[in-house]
C-alpha cells in the first residue's frame, strides 16, 4: 500500500474552497432536515390527522420512494445547469412543499406531498459535482467526506430539534409550526446559497455533457452493462408500489398498483431509448477517441459497493432499535439510542473513509473498508440474548465504522472518472444505495435477523471480490473539452 501526502485542509480557514464547503455541506444538513422533518413528529401527525398504522407506515414509505429516480433526474441536471442554481431551485420547492404538508388536514393531501418531498433527498448528488470542482484529487476524498459526513447529521438535528420546537409552540397544531419553519428555513438558505456560492473557482471551467439526458458511455460493452444497470432502480419502485398494494399495506388497489407497474415498465423502455439515443454512436463506427474514453465498469462496480455499504446500513438504522428491545429487554429509548448508534458514526467515519482514500489510496482503502464491512456483519449475526448486550454493542458500532468509512470511501473515487460527468455518476451511484435500502429492508422482513446479517456479511464479501478485480486506481489524468474544442488535462493522482 503507497502513501501520498494530501495537502492540510484547514477548516477553519477562510479561503474561498472553504467557504464552499461549508455552504454546501450546510445546504445538505438543511435537505436532510426537510427531508426527515416529520419522522420525530410522526405522533403528533398521527394524532392530528387520525391516520391508521397502515397510513403511517405508507408515509415512512412514500418519503424514500421518488428519491430513487430523483437521483437521477438532478444528477443529469446538475452536469447542464450548475449545482448553484440546481440546490438552490432544490431547497426553494422543497421548502415550500414543506409548507404545504404543515397544512395538509388530510391523509391524502399528506401523502402527496411527502411523495413529491422524497425529491430533496437527491440534493446529496448535487454536493458531489460541487465539491468536485472546487477541491483538487488529493483532497476530493476528506472533502466529499466532510460534505457528506456533516450534512448526513441534518436528520439528528431534525430528532432532536423539531419536536422541543412543537412542545414551545404547544397545541395539536405545535407540529405544523415545527414542519412549516423548517420550509422557511430552507427558501431563506436557498437565497443565501444562491447569492455566496460558485459553481467552479475563478478561471475554472465548469464542464457539461454534450447532451442531455442518459449518461454518455464510451463503448459498446459499456452501453450493454448501462442498459443491465437501470433495470434494478425501476424494479426497486415496483417493490415499493407492492408494499403500497393489495398485498402489503393494501392502501393501493390492486388496479391502481397494477397501472403503476404499467408505468414502471414504460418507463424503464423509456430509460432503454433515451441510452440509445445518447449513446448510439458507438455501435455506428465512430469510436470515442482514447483520450476521452472511460470505464464505465468503476461506475457499475462503485454502484453495488454504494448498494451494499448506504443501502445495508438504512436498513440496519431503521430496524436495530426493535432488534435491541426484542433481545435484550432494553427500554424504549436505551434501544433507540443504542440502535441509533450505528448511523451516528457517519459523523467521523465517513470524512475518515475519504481522508484515508487521498493519502492511502482509493482502491485498497475500499477494499479494507469492505474486508472490515463483512466482519462486522457476521459478528452482528451473534447478536443475541446468549452473547449479551456488550457484545452486540461492540459489534455494532465495529461494523458501523467500517460500513460509513466505506460511504465514504466510494465517494472519494468517484469524482475522478470523469469530470463532467460526475453528477450524473453520482446520481447513479446513489440511487443505488436507495435500492440497497428498499432490498435490504424487504430481505429483513424476510429472515430471522441473524441470517440476515450473515447475508448482509456475505454480500460485503462479494463486494470485496468486485472491488478487487474490477476497480482500478484513479492514477494520471483525464480529459475534458473545452467550449471552444480544445482538449485540458485534470490531474486525479
Amino acid at each position: 500500500m503507497t502513501t501520498t501526502t494530501p495537502v492540510r485542509l484547514n477548516l477553519w480557514s477562510r479561503e474561498p474552497r472553504i467557504k464552499v464547503l461549508h455552504l454546501t455541506w450546510l445546504a445538505f444538513f438543511v435537505s436532510f432536515i426537510v427531508w426527515f422533518n416529520h419522522a420525530p413528529l410522526m405522533a403528533a401527525i398521527r394524532s392530528s390527522l387520525n391516520l391508521t398504522e397502515q397510513e403511517v407506515s405508507a408515509l415512512l414509505i412514500l418519503n424514500v420512494a421518488l428519491t430513487i429516480p430523483a437521483r437521477i433526474v438532478v444528477g443529469m441536471l446538475v452536469d447542464k445547469v450548475g449545482p448553484r442554481l440546481m440546490y438552490s431551485a432544490l431547497l426553494v420547492v422543497s421548502g415550500i412543499l414543506c409548507i404545504l404538508f404543515a397544512l395538509a388536514d388530510s391523509f391524502t393531501t399528506a401523502a402527496i406531498v411527502r411523495f413529491l418531498l422524497a425529491f430533496v433527498g437527491a440534493g446529496f448528488v448535487v454536493g458531489i459535482r460541487l465539491i468536485a470542482e472546487w477541491f483538487p484529487a488529493k483532497e476530493s476524498g476528506f472533502a466529499q467526506g466532510i460534505y457528506a459526513g456533516f450534512g448526513n447529521f441534518g436528520s439528528a438535528a431534525a430528532a432532536v430539534t423539531l419536536p422541543t420546537i412543537a412542545l414551545f409552540v404547544g397545541g395539536t397544531d405545535g407540529w405544523r409550526w415545527s414542519v412549516g419553519l423548517t420550509g422557511v428555513v430552507a427558501i431563506a438558505y436557498a437565497v443565501v446559497f444562491y447569492l455566496t456560492v460558485r459553481d467552479t473557482p475563478k478561471g475554472s471551467t465548469y464542464f457539461k455533457p454534450k447532451k442531455l439526458g442518459a449518461m454518455e458511455v464510451t463503448s459498446r460493452g459499456d452501453l450493454l452493462l448501462y442498459m443491465i444497470m437501470q433495470a434494478p432502480l425501476v424494479l426497486a419502485m415496483g417493490i415499493l408500489a407492492w408494499k403500497l398494494g393489495p398485498s402489503g399495506l393494501n392502501l393501493l388497489s390492486g388496479d391502481v398498483t397494477n397501472i403503476i407497474y404499467a408505468l414502471l415498465a414504460t418507463y424503464y423502455v423509456y430509460l432503454i431509448l433515451d441510452t440509445w439515443r445518447v449513446n448510439s454512436a458507438v455501435f455506428k463506427g465512430k469510436p470515442v477517441p482514447e483520450i476521452h474514453r472511460y470505464k464505465f465498469r468503476q461506475v457499475a462496480v462503485l454502484s453495488l459497493a454504494y448498494f451494499i455499504t448506504f443501502g445495508s446500513e438504512l436498513a440496519v438504522v431503521s430496524t436495530l432499535p426493535l432488534f435491541f428491545k426484542d433481545n435484550f429487554a432494553l427500554s424504549l429509548a436505551m434501544a433507540g439510542l443504542v440502535g441509533a448508534s450505528f448511523g451516528s458514526t457517519t459523523f467521523f467515519a465517513r470524512p475518515a473513509g475519504g481522508w484515508l482514500s487521498d493519502r492511502f489510496g482509493r482502491r485498497p482503502v475500499l477494499l479494507c473498508c469492505f474486508a472490515g464491512t463483512a466482519t462486522g456483519y457476521y459478528a452482528m449475526s451473534f447478536m443475541g440474548p446468549a452473547s449479551g448486550v456488550a457484545f452486540a454493542v461492540l459489534a455494532t458500532f465495529f461494523c458501523s465504522l467500517f460500513v460509513n468509512a466505506g460511504n465514504g470511501a466510494v465517494y472519494a473515487m468517484l469524482p475522478l472518472i470523469k469530470r463532467r460527468l460526475t453528477g450524473q455518476i453520482a446520481g447513479l451511484v446513489g440511487a443505488f444505495g436507495n435500492v440497497g435500502g428498499v432490498l435490504y429492508l424487504t430481505l429483513y422482513s424476510a429472515v430471522p435477523p441473524r441470517t440476515f446479517f450473515e447475508i448482509a456479511a456475505a454480500a460485503a464479501v462479494f463486494g470485496v471480490v468486485l472491488i478487487y478485480f474490477f476497480i482500478d486506481e484513479p492514477r494520471g489524468q483525464i480529459a475534458e473539452e473545452m467550449p471552444d474544442g480544445s482538449v485540458t488535462l485534470i490531474d486525479v493522482s
